[in-house]
């Protein structure tokens, strides 16, 4: 049943999108990481199977798509997690850390929810606990074409759209110190969406378009490419 669905999810972006996935040479071999993307339409959770063709990998999804029979059943083949967005879930995260011990990779989107306006919004911190608490690497995904309306624009016109997938430089984050840890998560936090900011074009990078460390990142990735 996996091979069916990975083939028809294959099979649908082939038939309404152009998709170029750009960096995955990026990712480690030899361990498991941590994806964090941002979040821009529905079809980011297939996009992310169709990118990496890997049995591996788990997504976690907000609790409201539990009561939806077609996500309780695809979830079932692909690892989706259900999580309290706005409580504390311990049973997810027990699943989570279990498997991640297992050398399995999480997909999760910092923001918590899909971006209306295509450019990033703020994010949770969730995310930045879960690294720090997983200890595992980081890999930053910025994802470009997927937004539901551009989307189905596309298809009333019978046109294909153009979806970008970029995977960045694989990253780590410090421990949690027992002192200023919300603080602490804040910063963390925005290190991890400044990272993905800085794979996005200029006009999505939303509320982190600003931010210092995002203009460090950039700054770093245009004096590498003037070297190469």
């Amino acid at each position: 049943m996996k091979y069916l669905i990975r083939g028809l999810i294959r099979l649908m972006f082939n038939l309404i999108a152009r998709v170029e996935v750009r960096g995955y040479e990026n990712l480690p071999q030899d361990t498991s990481f941590v994806i964090a993307t941002n979040h821009l339409g529905i079809a980011d959770v297939p996009i992310a199977f169709y990118a990496l063709n890997r049995w591996d990998m788990f997504v976690v999804i907000g609790e409201k798509w539990q009561d939806v029979g077609l996500f309780r059943w695809v979830g079932k083949h692909f690892n989706f997690i259900f999580i309290d967005r706005f409580n504390p879930d311990i049973k997810a995260l027990r699943k989570i850390i279990s498997l991640m011990q297992k050398n399995n990779i999480l997909v999760i989107a910092p923001e918590g929810t899909r971006s209306r306006t295509g450019a990033l919004i703020e994010a949770r911190p969730g995310v930045s606990y879960l690294a720090t608490k997983l200890g595992r690497p980081i890999i930053p995904v910025g994802i470009v074409g997927t937004e539901d309306k551009r989307l189905l624009d596309h298809l009333k016109r019978l046109r294909r759209s153009h979806i970008v997938v970029t995977a960045g430089i694989p990253f780590s984050l410090p421990p949690l110190p027992r002192e200023n840890r919300d603080e602490v998560l804040k910063q963390y936090t925005d290190e991890i969406m400044c990272h993905i900011a800085a794979l996005l074009p200029e006009t999505h990078r939303g509320f982190y378009a600003d931010h210092p460390r995002l203009k460090e990142l950039l700054l770093k990735t245009q004096a590498a490419e003037d070297v190469a």
